[in-house]
């Protein structure tokens, strides 16, 4: 997991209404960034070929914290321009000078016709008008990783929400990483069959969690330990579908439970982890298949291949008294569904097996979490 942090104020433009807004006031939400056909790239020196074939196509330069349109087979950034003035009218010609005079008459000189006037001189031009405002499109940060497009005014403006690919001050690329806007952590996930799973422990602090040996070195490596209160979000502080679940009392959550999860993720049931197994090839390889290959005490006969990149690491647990053990052998993760008034379902893999279980353990313990995304 990255941790950022606050205080960037990014403001970029758009070039054109077509190719980012939607139309009327109405504001469209997109969270997904390939939901636009943006392609996120490390550097701008590896922009692909803007042509007519791609005509419209976004890319965004993590680099630079930049978006680009591809207009007229040329990468243009995502400002508007200014019109440009326009040029002063050419002045007008001098008249032509008048005809010299007619000669006198032969024999006596006659007098000397009168010369000409010179012609007037023309009106100078009129002065070009200015040029028009260019028609770029002012993007505002929202302060939730996405920016508002607004292009036009009143009535006719357009407004569209779009992905900055910012989470505080540090970018990240959302084909493999979400941001945690509570604290500005980034965390990798993972697609494993039909489910999203966040592919790191969650680290967001919350009354009644807790880092192993209480020690903040062990939530930089394995995340937070929380009670399934703590997980449920028992007192409701991001949503009310766990409220009031915990130790000792029965409760009806409304599924899915977001729980302490990020905004977009929840808590995952038993069922969930069950499909999960399914989908890594059944629960007697489970663990094989999503331990870390690294992290765990060995043991003979035992290759974790974490060959779905979900990387379980062996964060332990803390028990009922406040004791910390396991670390390097076991991984716990909670589950929103409850097993009674004292347990609640959570999944665990083992050091020494090849399989994953599903079992109810006591609400007290302080297990890792792992969201699953809605």
């Amino acid at each position: 997991m990255l941790k950022a942090k606050y205080g960037l104020s990014f403001v970029v433009a758009a070039v054109s209404v077509l190719l980012l807004v939607a139309c009327g006031d109405e504001v469209t939400e997109i969270t997904d960034v390939n939901e636009t056909g943006m392609k996120v790239i490390e550097k701008g020196e590896d922009m692909p070929k803007c042509t007519s074939e791609n005509e419209g196509a976004l890319v965004y330069a993590l680099d630079s914290a930049t978006a680009y349109a591809c207009v007229n087979r040329e990468w243009t950034s995502l400002n508007g321009k200014d019109g440009q003035d326009g040029k002063d009218g050419t002045d007008g010609k001098d008249g032509a000078k008048g005809e010299k005079g007619d000669q006198g008459e032969q024999g006596k000189q006659g007098a000397k016709g009168d010369q000409g006037k010179q012609g007037e001189q023309g009106l100078k031009g009129d002065d070009g008008k200015d040029g028009e405002d260019g028609t770029g499109c002012f993007v505002e940060d929202t302060g939730d990783g996405f920016a508002l497009v607004t292009c036009g005014e009143g009535e006719n403006a357009s407004i569209m929400k779009i992905f900055k690919g910012m989470c505080g001050e540090t970018p990240y690329n959302p084909a493999t990483h979400f941001c945690d806007f509570r604290d500005s952590t980034i965390y990798r996930f993972v697609t494993i069959g039909t489910q999203t799973w966040m592919a790191e422990n969650l680290n967001f602090e919350t009354d009644s969690s807790y880092c192993y040996n209480d020690s903040a070195k062990y939530c930089a490596k394995y995340g937070r330990l929380y009670t399934w209160a703590a997980a449920m979000d028992s007192a409701g502080t991001w949503s009310t579908n766990g409220k009031g679940c915990g130790y000792n009392k029965t409760c009806s959550p409304t599924y899915p439970v977001r729980g302490v999860c990020p905004k977009g993720w929840h808590l995952p049931t038993k069922v969930e982890f069950e499909t999960l197994f399914t989908a890594v090839g059944g629960k007697s390889i489970a663990g094989q298949k999503l331990k870390s290959a690294t992290g765990w005490t060995t043991h003979d006969g035992i290759t974790n291949e974490d060959a779905f990149a979900f990387s379980a690491l062996p964060a332990g647990d803390r028990v009922n008294l406040g004791d910390y053990l396991y670390e390097g052998n076991y991984a716990f993760f909670w589950s929103s569904t409850e097993g009674g008034s004292i347990s609640a379902y959570c999944m665990y893999l083992f050091y020494n097996y090849d399989n994953a279980a599903l079992d109810g353990y006591s609400k007290y313990y302080g297990y890792s979490v792992r969201c699953l995304k809605d």
